[in-house]
Protein backbone atom coordinates (compact mmCIF):
# COMPACT_ATOMS: atom_id res chain seq x y z
CA UNK A 1 0.00 0.00 0.00
CA UNK A 2 1.39 3.39 -0.99
CA UNK A 3 1.79 6.28 1.40
CA UNK A 4 -0.88 8.22 -0.49
CA UNK A 5 -3.29 5.31 0.00
CA UNK A 6 -2.60 5.35 3.73
CA UNK A 7 -3.35 9.07 3.86
CA UNK A 8 -6.63 8.55 2.00
CA UNK A 9 -7.67 5.82 4.42
CA UNK A 10 -6.64 7.91 7.44
CA UNK A 11 -8.65 10.91 6.25
CA UNK A 12 -11.64 8.58 5.87
CA UNK A 13 -11.37 7.67 9.57
CA UNK A 14 -9.16 4.57 9.54
CA UNK A 15 -7.37 4.42 12.91
CA UNK A 16 -4.96 1.72 11.72
CA UNK A 17 -3.86 3.93 8.84
CA UNK A 18 -3.39 6.81 11.27
CA UNK A 19 -1.18 4.65 13.50
CA UNK A 20 0.92 3.54 10.51
CA UNK A 21 1.38 7.12 9.33
CA UNK A 22 2.40 8.15 12.83
CA UNK A 23 5.07 5.45 12.84
CA UNK A 24 6.27 6.59 9.41
CA UNK A 25 6.50 10.21 10.56
CA UNK A 26 8.14 9.40 13.89
CA UNK A 27 10.81 7.37 12.08
CA UNK A 28 11.38 10.35 9.72
CA UNK A 29 10.69 8.24 6.64
CA UNK A 30 11.58 9.88 3.32
CA UNK A 31 7.84 10.18 2.57
CA UNK A 32 7.21 12.38 5.63
CA UNK A 33 7.08 15.65 3.62
CA UNK A 34 4.63 13.99 1.20
CA UNK A 35 2.36 12.90 4.07
CA UNK A 36 2.34 16.33 5.66
CA UNK A 37 1.68 18.02 2.32
CA UNK A 38 -1.28 15.73 1.58
CA UNK A 39 -2.95 16.48 4.92
CA UNK A 40 -2.06 20.17 5.10
CA UNK A 41 -5.43 21.45 3.92
CA UNK A 42 -7.18 19.39 6.59
CA UNK A 43 -5.16 20.89 9.45
CA UNK A 44 -5.78 23.95 11.57
CA UNK A 45 -9.00 22.93 13.30
CA UNK A 46 -7.79 21.18 16.47
CA UNK A 47 -6.99 23.14 19.61
CA UNK A 48 -3.66 22.07 21.10
CA UNK A 49 -3.15 21.99 24.87
CA UNK A 50 0.37 21.49 26.22
CA UNK A 51 0.84 20.06 29.71
CA UNK A 52 4.34 20.47 31.06
CA UNK A 53 6.20 20.63 34.36
CA UNK A 54 8.70 18.69 36.47
CA UNK A 55 8.56 14.92 36.96
CA UNK A 56 6.27 13.79 39.74
CA UNK A 57 3.86 16.70 39.38
CA UNK A 58 1.01 14.37 38.42
CA UNK A 59 0.81 15.45 34.78
CA UNK A 60 -0.38 12.07 33.50
CA UNK A 61 -3.21 11.91 36.05
CA UNK A 62 -4.17 15.49 35.28
CA UNK A 63 -4.22 14.76 31.54
CA UNK A 64 -6.34 11.69 32.19
CA UNK A 65 -8.90 13.76 34.14
CA UNK A 66 -8.81 16.64 31.66
CA UNK A 67 -9.49 14.28 28.77
CA UNK A 68 -12.38 12.88 30.78
CA UNK A 69 -13.84 16.38 31.05
CA UNK A 70 -13.41 16.99 27.33
CA UNK A 71 -15.13 13.70 26.53
CA UNK A 72 -17.94 14.54 28.97
CA UNK A 73 -18.59 17.64 26.85
CA UNK A 74 -18.62 15.55 23.66
CA UNK A 75 -15.22 16.53 22.25
CA UNK A 76 -12.98 14.06 20.43
CA UNK A 77 -9.42 14.07 21.75
CA UNK A 78 -5.95 13.09 20.63
CA UNK A 79 -3.14 12.58 23.15
CA UNK A 80 0.57 12.78 22.39
CA UNK A 81 2.57 11.60 25.40
CA UNK A 82 6.24 12.50 25.01
CA UNK A 83 8.24 9.93 26.95
CA UNK A 84 11.93 9.47 27.76
CA UNK A 85 13.85 7.55 25.14
CA UNK A 86 15.05 4.04 25.84
CA UNK A 87 18.88 4.05 25.73
CA UNK A 88 18.71 0.71 23.89
CA UNK A 89 15.87 0.94 21.37
CA UNK A 90 15.39 4.70 21.13
CA UNK A 91 11.67 4.14 21.66
CA UNK A 92 9.36 5.43 24.37
CA UNK A 93 10.03 3.97 27.81
CA UNK A 94 6.56 4.55 29.19
CA UNK A 95 3.55 3.07 27.43
CA UNK A 96 0.27 4.76 26.55
CA UNK A 97 -1.72 1.77 27.82
CA UNK A 98 -0.19 2.21 31.27
CA UNK A 99 -0.67 5.96 31.44
CA UNK A 100 -4.19 6.41 30.09
CA UNK A 101 -5.95 3.11 30.77
CA UNK A 102 -9.37 4.69 31.35
CA UNK A 103 -9.41 6.12 27.81
CA UNK A 104 -7.59 3.45 25.86
CA UNK A 105 -10.76 1.72 24.59
CA UNK A 106 -12.67 4.98 23.99
CA UNK A 107 -13.14 5.40 20.20
CA UNK A 108 -13.28 9.17 20.74
CA UNK A 109 -9.72 9.20 22.07
CA UNK A 110 -6.51 8.36 20.21
CA UNK A 111 -3.34 8.00 22.29
CA UNK A 112 0.21 7.98 20.99
CA UNK A 113 3.43 7.75 22.98
CA UNK A 114 6.51 9.22 21.33
CA UNK A 115 10.08 9.21 22.55
CA UNK A 116 12.16 12.38 22.80
CA UNK A 117 15.06 10.63 21.01
CA UNK A 118 17.45 13.07 22.58
CA UNK A 119 15.67 16.16 21.28
CA UNK A 120 16.27 19.26 23.41
CA UNK A 121 13.17 21.09 24.57
CA UNK A 122 11.35 17.96 25.73
CA UNK A 123 9.71 17.40 22.36
CA UNK A 124 10.67 15.10 19.54
CA UNK A 125 10.99 16.63 16.06
CA UNK A 126 8.01 14.51 15.02
CA UNK A 127 5.69 15.82 17.74
CA UNK A 128 4.34 18.69 15.67
CA UNK A 129 3.67 16.30 12.79
CA UNK A 130 1.86 13.85 15.08
CA UNK A 131 -0.34 16.71 16.29
CA UNK A 132 -1.10 17.63 12.68
CA UNK A 133 -2.05 14.04 11.86
CA UNK A 134 -4.50 13.98 14.78
CA UNK A 135 -5.82 17.35 13.63
CA UNK A 136 -6.39 16.07 10.09
CA UNK A 137 -7.98 12.93 11.54
CA UNK A 138 -10.66 15.16 13.03
CA UNK A 139 -9.74 15.48 16.69
CA UNK A 140 -11.20 18.64 18.20
CA UNK A 141 -8.54 18.81 20.92
CA UNK A 142 -5.00 17.48 21.03
CA UNK A 143 -3.30 17.24 24.42
CA UNK A 144 0.51 17.03 24.55
CA UNK A 145 2.10 15.82 27.76
CA UNK A 146 5.83 16.46 27.80
CA UNK A 147 8.49 14.30 29.38
CA UNK A 148 9.07 16.74 32.25
CA UNK A 149 12.79 17.42 31.90
CA UNK A 150 12.74 20.78 33.66
CA UNK A 151 14.73 23.61 32.16
CA UNK A 152 14.89 22.27 28.61
CA UNK A 153 11.23 21.75 27.83
CA UNK A 154 10.48 25.16 26.38
CA UNK A 155 9.64 24.01 22.85
CA UNK A 156 6.11 23.17 24.00
CA UNK A 157 5.08 26.82 23.57
CA UNK A 158 5.87 26.62 19.85
CA UNK A 159 3.43 23.76 19.34
CA UNK A 160 0.66 24.31 21.89
CA UNK A 161 -2.07 26.94 21.74
CA UNK A 162 -2.46 26.87 25.52
CA UNK A 163 0.49 25.88 27.71
CA UNK A 164 -0.30 24.59 31.19
CA UNK A 165 2.59 24.38 33.66
CA UNK A 166 1.95 21.89 36.47
CA UNK A 167 3.73 22.21 39.82
CA UNK A 168 3.26 20.67 43.26
CA UNK A 169 3.52 22.20 46.76
CA UNK A 170 6.87 20.45 47.23
CA UNK A 171 8.28 22.19 44.14
CA UNK A 172 10.34 24.33 46.51
CA UNK A 173 11.78 27.74 45.76
CA UNK A 174 9.83 29.23 42.85
CA UNK A 175 12.92 31.20 41.82
CA UNK A 176 14.02 27.92 40.23
CA UNK A 177 10.83 28.05 38.21
CA UNK A 178 11.89 31.39 36.82
CA UNK A 179 15.28 29.99 35.87
CA UNK A 180 13.54 27.23 33.93
CA UNK A 181 11.70 29.85 31.92
CA UNK A 182 8.35 28.42 32.93
CA UNK A 183 7.02 31.83 33.94
CA UNK A 184 7.53 33.00 30.37
CA UNK A 185 5.90 30.06 28.62
CA UNK A 186 2.91 29.45 30.91
CA UNK A 187 -0.57 30.52 29.85
CA UNK A 188 -1.77 29.19 33.18
CA UNK A 189 -0.27 27.49 36.21
CA UNK A 190 -1.69 24.53 38.07
CA UNK A 191 -0.60 23.64 41.58
CA UNK A 192 -1.56 19.97 41.65
CA UNK A 193 -1.86 17.79 44.75
CA UNK A 194 -3.33 20.87 46.41
CA UNK A 195 -4.41 18.88 49.47
CA UNK A 196 -0.79 18.87 50.59
CA UNK A 197 0.79 21.45 52.86
CA UNK A 198 2.25 24.45 51.08
CA UNK A 199 -0.20 24.58 48.15
CA UNK A 200 -1.60 28.00 49.05
CA UNK A 201 1.89 29.34 49.72
CA UNK A 202 3.25 28.41 46.30
CA UNK A 203 0.06 29.69 44.67
CA UNK A 204 0.51 33.05 46.37
CA UNK A 205 4.21 33.22 45.46
CA UNK A 206 3.46 32.47 41.81
CA UNK A 207 0.75 35.11 41.68
CA UNK A 208 3.13 37.69 43.14
CA UNK A 209 5.84 36.79 40.63
CA UNK A 210 3.38 36.92 37.75
CA UNK A 211 2.57 40.50 38.65
CA UNK A 212 6.09 41.38 37.47
CA UNK A 213 5.24 40.33 33.93
CA UNK A 214 4.47 43.12 31.44
CA UNK A 215 0.74 43.88 30.98
CA UNK A 216 -0.93 41.64 28.43
CA UNK A 217 -4.35 40.75 27.10
CA UNK A 218 -4.27 37.58 29.20
CA UNK A 219 -3.50 37.53 32.92
CA UNK A 220 -1.94 34.18 33.77
CA UNK A 221 -4.03 32.50 36.50
CA UNK A 222 -2.85 30.01 39.12
CA UNK A 223 -5.27 27.15 39.79
CA UNK A 224 -5.37 24.49 42.48
CA UNK A 225 -6.19 20.89 41.55
CA UNK A 226 -6.28 17.44 43.08
CA UNK A 227 -6.10 15.33 39.95
CA UNK A 228 -6.45 11.97 41.68
CA UNK A 229 -9.78 13.07 43.13
CA UNK A 230 -10.80 15.07 40.06
CA UNK A 231 -11.04 18.32 42.03
CA UNK A 232 -10.41 21.53 40.12
CA UNK A 233 -10.24 19.83 36.71
CA UNK A 234 -13.53 21.27 35.48
CA UNK A 235 -12.31 24.76 36.42
CA UNK A 236 -9.07 24.01 34.58
CA UNK A 237 -10.94 23.18 31.37
CA UNK A 238 -13.10 26.30 31.72
CA UNK A 239 -9.95 28.42 32.08
CA UNK A 240 -8.34 26.78 29.04
CA UNK A 241 -11.43 27.51 26.95
CA UNK A 242 -11.47 31.09 28.22
CA UNK A 243 -7.83 31.46 27.19
CA UNK A 244 -8.70 30.06 23.77
CA UNK A 245 -11.32 32.78 23.28
CA UNK A 246 -9.02 35.58 24.44
CA UNK A 247 -6.11 34.22 22.41
CA UNK A 248 -8.17 34.07 19.21
CA UNK A 249 -9.80 37.49 19.61
CA UNK A 250 -6.52 39.25 20.42
CA UNK A 251 -4.87 38.24 17.15
CA UNK A 252 -2.18 36.23 18.93
CA UNK A 253 -3.51 33.01 17.44
CA UNK A 254 -2.99 34.30 13.89
CA UNK A 255 0.54 35.50 14.75
CA UNK A 256 1.35 32.15 16.36
CA UNK A 257 0.15 30.24 13.29
CA UNK A 258 2.13 32.50 10.94
CA UNK A 259 5.31 31.96 12.93
CA UNK A 260 4.65 28.21 13.09
CA UNK A 261 4.33 27.95 9.29
CA UNK A 262 7.63 29.76 8.79
CA UNK A 263 9.37 27.67 11.43
CA UNK A 264 8.04 24.47 9.91
CA UNK A 265 9.20 25.47 6.42
CA UNK A 266 12.73 26.09 7.69
CA UNK A 267 12.73 22.81 9.66
CA UNK A 268 11.52 20.78 6.67
CA UNK A 269 14.03 22.47 4.37
CA UNK A 270 16.88 21.78 6.77
CA UNK A 271 15.84 18.16 7.25
CA UNK A 272 15.50 17.54 3.51
CA UNK A 273 18.88 19.12 2.76
CA UNK A 274 20.55 16.89 5.36
CA UNK A 275 18.74 13.85 3.96
CA UNK A 276 19.97 14.57 0.43
CA UNK A 277 23.51 15.27 1.61
CA UNK A 278 23.54 11.94 3.46
CA UNK A 279 22.26 10.22 0.31
CA UNK A 280 25.07 11.79 -1.74
CA UNK A 281 27.62 10.54 0.77
CA UNK A 282 26.11 7.04 0.68
CA UNK A 283 26.05 7.04 -3.13
CA UNK A 284 29.73 7.97 -3.30
CA UNK A 285 29.19 11.32 -5.05
CA UNK A 286 31.68 12.93 -2.68
CA UNK A 287 33.88 9.86 -2.38
CA UNK A 288 37.00 11.38 -3.93
CA UNK A 289 36.84 14.44 -1.70
CA UNK A 290 36.21 12.31 1.39
CA UNK A 291 39.28 10.22 0.54
CA UNK A 292 41.44 13.37 0.37
CA UNK A 293 40.06 14.47 3.75
CA UNK A 294 40.81 11.08 5.32
CA UNK A 295 44.37 11.12 3.93
CA UNK A 296 44.96 14.63 5.30
CA UNK A 297 45.44 16.21 1.88
CA UNK A 298 42.77 18.82 2.61
CA UNK A 299 41.24 19.97 5.88
CA UNK A 300 37.48 19.42 6.49
CA UNK A 301 36.74 23.15 6.60
CA UNK A 302 38.30 24.01 3.24
CA UNK A 303 36.70 20.90 1.75
CA UNK A 304 33.23 21.90 2.97
CA UNK A 305 33.62 25.43 1.54
CA UNK A 306 34.88 23.93 -1.70
CA UNK A 307 31.71 21.86 -2.03
CA UNK A 308 29.44 24.80 -1.22
CA UNK A 309 31.20 27.08 -3.71
CA UNK A 310 30.93 24.48 -6.49
CA UNK A 311 27.49 25.16 -8.01
CA UNK A 312 27.52 21.98 -10.07
CA UNK A 313 28.42 19.88 -7.03
CA UNK A 314 25.64 21.50 -4.98
CA UNK A 315 23.20 20.88 -7.85
CA UNK A 316 24.12 17.18 -7.88
CA UNK A 317 23.72 16.92 -4.11
CA UNK A 318 20.31 18.58 -4.17
CA UNK A 319 19.08 16.64 -7.17
CA UNK A 320 16.34 14.17 -6.35
CA UNK A 321 18.30 11.50 -8.20
CA UNK A 322 20.78 11.65 -5.34
CA UNK A 323 18.13 10.13 -3.12
CA UNK A 324 18.00 6.36 -2.64
CA UNK A 325 15.33 4.76 -4.82
CA UNK A 326 11.92 4.79 -3.11
CA UNK A 327 9.34 2.07 -3.48
CA UNK A 328 6.54 4.50 -2.71
CA UNK A 329 5.36 2.13 0.02
CA UNK A 330 5.24 2.68 3.75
Amino acid sequence: MTTADLVTRMLAGDRVALAKLMTLVENRHADTPLVMSLIHQRCGNAYVIGITGPPGAGKSTLVDRLVGQLRHHGHSVGIVAVDPSSPFSGGAVLGDRIRMQSHFLDPGVFIRSVSTRGTHGGLARATRNLVQLLDAFGKAFVVIETVGVGQTELDIMRVADTTVVVLVPEAGDTVQTMKAGLLEIADLFVVNKADREGALRIKTELEMMLQLRPPATWSVPVLLTEATAGRGVEALLETILRHRDVWASSGEAAAHNTAARQEEFIAVLREELVRRLDASLENGRLGALLLRIKQGEIDPYRAALQVIDDEECVRRILARSAMPASTGKA
